[in-house]
């Protein structure tokens, strides 16, 4: 009884401290922290998405940045066909509201996802792996060739989409939208991994031959697996791309998929909320190792070992022992 009460404590607690965020960083003279907060969160979305394909379906992708750089990019075109006046396409009007790139974005992800996964899925292993990695990688050279779009250089999107009631200028505000879509998102996560669709994927991840021998089709989950995650992967992207308000190359690139997948490591692999602490994790280690050197990227290598090898199930696994014997 004790600890089915503690978990909903420990969440409403957490969900308090986000809302409080942006009002105690003012009050400590560091309102850097809101902005990096806000990273975090469209982060854990993206890394919660590849959690869902690797954690939860066992399918290890390495082309996420792929979805997520696709659902940056339909915001950035769409406000340079806005700001221009003009057609994608000869039939599709820019736009600068939210509510009409959020939507689409997660749509054109989840197309692409549709697209990527109906034919690597035929595969599996190293093979999954590698078509994965090579359909990102070919999204990305697409991109840096679009001289329209950018090319290497990226679009800047002068300002934030819109949205009715609230300005879009203001970080705080930022903030509180991207709070407000991770909580739906992992409400939405959450009701699906505790569905009978999450409990087949996990079957597949154990046992796909005997899931198959039950008269389940493995291709038809696995499928729809990747699509909704390629779809969260394109919600982050296109929330990323208004926080930035920027979107490049760069987030395509193979090293952004490998970015969401030590997340993913970091916080725990096939848990809800562990990818959310990874992102947290990653994105502080971040910021305090490359404010002391330029090497960083070794004292992390470092760091991720350890969480590796002795946490036994990564951050999110090490604070429900701590939790554990502290009770």
């Amino acid at each position: 009884m004790e600890n089915s009460l503690k978990k909903p404590f420990l969440l409403a607690f957490g969900l308090v401290l986000l809302i409080a965020l942006p009002f105690v960083s003012d009050a400590l003279g560091y309102p850097a922290m809101t902005s990096l907060a806000t990273r975090v969160l469209i982060y854990g979305i993206a890394a919660a998405s590849l959690n869902l394909v690797l954690g939860y379906g066992g399918m290890v992708s390495f082309g996420h940045a792929a979805f997520f750089g696709l659902g940056g990019y339909v915001v950035g075109i769409l406000y340079q066909h806005y700001t221009q006046d003009d057609l994608f396409l000869g039939l599709i009007p820019g736009s600068n509201q939210l509510l009409v790139t959020l939507p689409l974005a997660v749509l054109v992800s989840g197309v692409m996802a549709a697209i990527i996964g109906g034919l690597s899925l035929r595969t599996g292993g190293v093979q999954f792996i590698m078509i994965t990695l090579a359909f990102a990688q070919m999204l990305f050279f697409l991109f840096v060739s679009l001289k329209t779009y950018g090319g290497d250089d990226g679009l800047i999107i002068r300002r934030t989409n819109e949205l009715p009631g609230l300005n879009m200028r203001d970080k705080q505000t930022i903030y509180y939208v991207c709070l407000a879509i991770t909580v739906l998102f992992f409400f939405l996560m959450w009701r699906m991994v505790n569905s009978r669709f999450g409990n087949v994927l996990v079957g597949l991840r154990q046992n796909q031959r005997r899931m198959a021998a039950l008269g389940l089709p493995a291709y038809r989950y696995k499928l729809v697996a990747f699509i909704i995650s390629g779809m969260g992967a394109g919600l982050a992207g296109c929330l990323m791309a208004n926080f930035l308000r920027f979107a490049s190359p760069d987030m395509v690139h193979w090293t952004k998929s490998g970015e969401l997948m030590i997340m993913v490591v970091l916080g725990g692999v096939g848990t809800l909320y562990g990818p959310l602490i990874g992102a947290g994790a990653f994105i502080v280690l971040e910021s305090i190792l490359a404010s002391w050197t330029e090497y960083w990227q070794l004292a992390f290598g470092f760091i991720l070992l350890v969480v590796v090898l002795y946490t036994n199930g990564g951050i999110q696994a090490l604070l429900k022992r701590i939790g554990g014997r502290s009770a």
